[in-house]
């Protein structure tokens, strides 16, 4: 069964059927439904996670704060610590047919300093289209107890050793058997984890014997003052942000977030000029890369992708967005958010992904008022 796609809550309309056209053909996108989340929803800890979890937040103000609601965020109002782990925001997403989603939380609150005391997890969630309601079916924290991960961790003296926002950065997640493997961007790492969240392997990304690593790798030493870098090829926020999953479960399709970086050339990676992502492949059955290295083109080099999933066969889409956020007319409101539908037999001589077709999520047409705002 095809896995369906969700996104900003709303269901769209399938690209099934496209014209085999050179530019992408645009089609309309038709709210079918909404179901939401509050923002502010909050889970506690693990009995068996370390106390210092029970609250999340402390680090965001650029110092301690160790009062729960001490600080407010200027930009948002919104006042931390929070009692309790945020289930909020989502950085992965996978349909489970049935109404029921894989939903993968982020690292916590932006990058490593400040997300030590952000648990880790994925959840199931059931969405009730009717009532425009979201159930939390299942929460699963990620933790390491039998010393997998290869470097030091924040509960490294626990004995239940939970995964904190400082240890990973967890953007993609698909279910193979009753296993789960979740993309990183720290490393970048693909990490397997069994149905509990109980860390399997860590595995390096090193596609025909090149280690890719960004600039929070925990193997690589910061340089002192005017040294050059070496070594360091995927950007900070630049390592797996989404990954696909064979229908049968063989293969995993990690996908940079931003141009690799080529230290020989200096400059982040175009091809015939436009700017490409990696889309790396992954043999589940014995955990090694394949040289095979497609691309996925952008339409600005400022663009990152956002999810990607297969959807039947070879035929996936993808979420290509740029930066911006809030449509009220300020300085970096949002001006692109896509979802491109490609096929990963469908590239050119140097592996360049077709762009098929694609809908525009900034033109999001509901015509029965579904959202809640038109209610």
């Amino acid at each position: 069964m095809p896995n369906e796609v969700l996104l900003a809550a709303a269901s769209v309309l399938a690209l099934s059927t496209v014209a085999q056209a050179q530019q992408a053909q645009q089609y309309d996108a038709v709210l079918k439904a909404h179901a939401q989340l509050p923002a502010q929803t909050f889970l506690p800890a693990p009995a068996d996670a370390p106390v210092s979890l029970g609250m999340a937040g402390r680090f965001t103000s650029g110092t301690r704060v160790e009062t729960p609601y001490g600080w407010a965020n200027p930009a948002s109002g919104i006042a931390m610590p929070f009692p309790g782990q945020p289930l909020q925001g989502m950085s992965g997403i996978r349909s489970l047919g049935g109404d029921r989603f894989l939903l993968l939380t982020d690292n916590g609150f932006g990058n490593k300093a400040n997300s030590a005391d952000a648990m880790l997890m994925f959840n199931i969630l059931r969405m009730d289209w009717e009532t425009g309601t979201v159930a939390i079916e299942k929460t699963t924290f990620l933790s390491d107890p039998d010393r997998v991960v290869p470097f030091p961790i924040v509960t490294e003296h626990s004995e239940s050793r939970y995964l904190t926002g400082a240890d990973f950065d967890p953007e993609s997640i698909q279910p193979v058997g009753d296993h789960f493997w979740i993309g990183d961007e720290f490393g970048p790492w693909l990490i397997e984890v069994n149905a509990d969240g109980v860390v399997q392997q860590v595995v390096k990304t090193n596609p025909g014997g090149i280690d890719y690593k960004s600039p929070d790798n925990q193997f690589t030493a910061q340089p002192g003052a005017g040294a050059t870098v070496t070594g360091i090829n995927t950007g900070r926020s630049g390592g797996y942000e989404g990954m696909a999953v064979s229908e049968d479960g063989t293969t995993l399709y990690p996908l940079l977030e931003k141009p690799f970086f080529d230290e020989e050339a200096a400059t982040l990676e175009t091809i015939d000029g436009k700017p490409v992502l990696r889309l790396l492949e992954f043999n589940v059955a014995d955990a090694n890369w394949s040289d095979t290295i497609r691309y996925y083109p952008l339409e600005d080099a400022s663009h990152a992708i956002g999810d990607f999933n297969i959807i039947e066969g070879t035929r996936a889409l993808i979420i290509e967005r740029d930066n911006g956020e809030g449509d009220d007319g300020r300085e970096g409101a949002a001006a692109f958010k896509r979802i491109y539908l490609v096929d990963l037999a469908d590239a050119d001589g140097q592996g360049v992904l077709r762009k098929i077709a694609y809908i525009d999520l900034m033109n999001i047409q509901d015509p029965d008022g579904v959202a809640p705002a038109a209610r």
